[in-house]
């Protein structure tokens, strides 16, 4: 993959919630991974393949969608449209995890059925990345008649994920329970959709259900797109240390409601963030930078907090070698810089103007998947390639 330095970098924010903010203005890049943050004496004696002078603006790790219900490749059912996950791309997303594939036109609902659809999206999308985007797909819908063997098996064919508890036949504790029991004896990270009903077929889930069933996430806290009652939102947060998701198609209501919570608490480190997309709300390519932007201008969160939690925690949650700028880390950067014309000076200042970003570069890997962005607003200043 060659050597890649970025240099002259304004501010490093770098996902990680301890230490959000770091020194340096340099950053070395090789065969895909951090090697090296510091100033420009970090360059010394290294033959580069290709240098970005950043102009000053700021780097940012590569966001991570949480929410996500893909398909095969980049198409959506849902919405009937091609190429949304590259379009999220140029706003900042370099990873996607699905919350299920819930969308596949005649959806199999038998335990061979969901088992394949799981095994084939998994595998599918370890082949394809649309855009440069890393997405885990393959997320098991839970489903009546599964059993101990099946999880064991999907571990085997290397699937990971159970999607949403709720979008399936399997909705209630006791049925659900057992299950959940069955994919954490063999390693899956397990969502559960929480509130109203988001498509037919699915249920609504309360507070009760969600700490009955005991998911690593709780699929969109503010609802999707419906939210559970503020009191449940405060007793789901308070009852367990479940990661905590709020998402761009829901309730930002009880999304705001969610992080001051969690930040009244001291436990910011359980926040994430998605999309929920392709949806009824449609496909937004800048939604996880619409999140940022509205939960720090007009909730509370500083803005590299709100970017930690977009990146660093999400990768934690769901055990990723990326989302944070550190030795050894998958370099999935983004450059991005205050808008043109926002009376923010940098991307930090734009985001409690409540302005989007301008992205300015997309690395995925340490090679560079975009430039300008096609759908954010114009950055101020442009990196230079040499």
């Amino acid at each position: 993959m060659g050597t890649l330095a970025i240099t002259n970098i304004g501010t490093i924010v770098s996902g990680d919630l301890k230490n959000p903010v770091r020194s340096g203005n340099t950053v070395l890049v090789r065969d895909g991974k951090i090697v090296a943050i510091g100033d420009t004496a970090i360059l010394s004696g290294e033959a580069l393949d290709k240098t970005v002078d950043a102009q000053g603006i700021t780097l940012i790790p590569g966001l991570l969608d949480s929410h996500v219900h893909p398909v095969f490749g980049d198409f959506t059912p849902r919405q009937k449209m091609m190429d949304y996950i590259e379009s999220s791309l140029h706003g900042g997303v370099t990873t996607m995890i699905s919350a299920g594939e819930p969308h596949l036109p005649g959806r199999p609902k038998d335990p061979v059925g969901v088992k394949a659809l799981a095994i084939l999206a998994s595998r599918s999308f370890r082949n394809a990345r649309p855009g440069g985007v890393k997405v885990y797909a393959g997320a098991l819908i839970l489903e009546q008649g599964l059993q101990e063997a099946d999880f064991a098996e999907l571990k085997e064919a290397g699937v990971w994920l159970v999607g949403e508890i709720g979008l399936g036949s399997v909705r209630k504790p006791e049925d659900a329970a057992p299950m959940v029991a069955w994919a954490h004896k063999y390693g899956f990270k397990v969502a559960m959709h929480t509130g109203g009903t988001s498509i037919p077929g699915s249920s609504t889930v309360t507070a009760d259900d969600v700490l009955a069933i005991k998911p690593d996430v709780v699929s969109h806290i503010n609802g999707g797109t419906t939210a559970v009652a503020p009191a449940e939102v405060r007793k789901i947060i308070e009852l367990s240390d479940f990661a905590i998701e709020v998402v761009q198609c829901g309730n930002p209501k009880a999304a705001l409601q969610a992080v001051e919570i969690l930040s009244e608490r001291n436990e910011l480190s359980r926040l994430i963030m998605g999309n929920d997309a392709p949806s009824g709300t449609g496909v937004i390519p800048l939604g996880m930078l619409r999140n940022l932007a509205f939960l720090v201008s007009v909730g509370s969160l500083d803005p590299a907090q709100a970017i930690a939690a977009a990146t660093g925690n999400t990768a934690r949650v769901f055990g990723l070698n990326t989302g944070i700028i550190e030795i050894g880390r998958e370099a999935d950067l983004v450059l991005v810089d205050a808008p043109m014309g926002s009376f923010g000076q940098d991307a930090l200042e734009g985001l409690k103007a409540g302005d989007i970003p301008g992205v300015a570069m997309v690395i995925v890997d340490g090679e560079i998947k975009a430039g300008i962005s096609r759908n954010t607003p114009p950055p101020t200043h442009k990196p230079v390639i040499k």
